[in-house]
């Protein structure tokens, strides 16, 4: 039922629930590292000559990077908050166009490109419609690149899920999605295929895969904001999950310093267009 914290939301419920707060993601999700852009440049031949199709812009985030590379974006947000939060934060770039829809129900108008960017977006798009899609937008020769950031852990560090599974299993009993984050060398072992999408079959051919380390800092507040913005909190009940993100806030301002990382691996992957 709507609102079961044990009940997944679908994808186009996600959209909704990221849309309510699109000033929140814009202030504490994290962006991707300049490096990321420059390999992107690199591996795709991507230069001011080139038109990308972003999918799933969100605020805005990649597409300022983008943008900034010199080459003609076209972005498609679905939420309207996020895309009208996204053309505001991308107003200063002449060479940014911002549409609102799905890409599954995008009119295309007959364009095509030379790369496709999906930065922490690809998951939501339909795998049946999006890929032959992909393939499709595509000009010969053309790249497809998943942007993503996965949260890791090192061994030693102060983590959060450890110190507060006793709240999650409070206020949210037997959540699936409540667990430790992986180790971060285990992550970097996972240097195949398209990652945790599904795979697109004989659209593209071979990935090429680069990760990058960063870290994020927090206290109790600005942690409990970054839960937030996420999928798995936000398809949370309200009475569920502001209860719990208080107990959270307040467990890492009395046990933890009130400061501790969420770390990151950034992570780039590009296949070329097949035919």
């Amino acid at each position: 039922m709507p609102g079961d914290p044990k009940m997944p939301p679908n994808r186009h419920d996600l959209g909704r629930l990221f849309d309510e707060v699109p000033e929140l993601y814009d202030r504490v999700r994290p962006g991707y590292p300049d490096e990321l852009f420059a390999d992107l440049a690199r591996v795709t031949g991507l230069d001011e000559t080139s038109s990308v199709l972003e999918v799933g812009c969100g605020t805005g985030q990649a597409t300022r990077s983008l943008a900034a590379l010199g080459c003609s974006v076209t972005a498609v947000e679905p939420g309207g908050g996020m895309a009208a939060l996204a053309r505001r934060r991308t107003a200063a770039f002449g060479n940014v166009r911002l549409e609102t829809s799905t890409f599954e129900e995008w009119d295309d108008r007959g364009r095509r490109f030379d790369v496709l960017v999906a930065a922490s977006s690809w998951h939501w798009v339909d795998p049946s419609i999006g890929w032959r899609r992909a393939h499709d937008v595509l000009r010969p020769g053309g790249w497809m690149a998943l942007l993503g950031n996965v949260v890791v852990r090192r061994p030693g560090e102060p983590e959060v899920y450890a110190e507060t599974a006793d709240l999650h299993e409070r206020f949210s009993p037997g959540n699936p999605g409540w667990g430790h984050p992986p180790l971060e060398d285990d992550v970097r072992g996972t240097d195949k295929g398209w990652g945790l999408v599904d795979d697109p079959g004989g659209l593209f051919g071979p990935t090429t895969v680069r990760w990058y380390s960063a870290v994020q800092w927090l206290d109790g507040a600005g942690f409990a904001d970054l839960l937030r913005s996420t999928s798995l909190y936000r398809g949370l009940a309200r009475d569920v999950r502001e209860p719990l993100l208080d107990a959270v806030a307040e467990r890492i301002r009395t046990r933890m310093g009130d400061r501790v990382p969420r770390r990151y691996l950034s992570v780039l992957r590009a296949g070329r267009r097949a035919g």
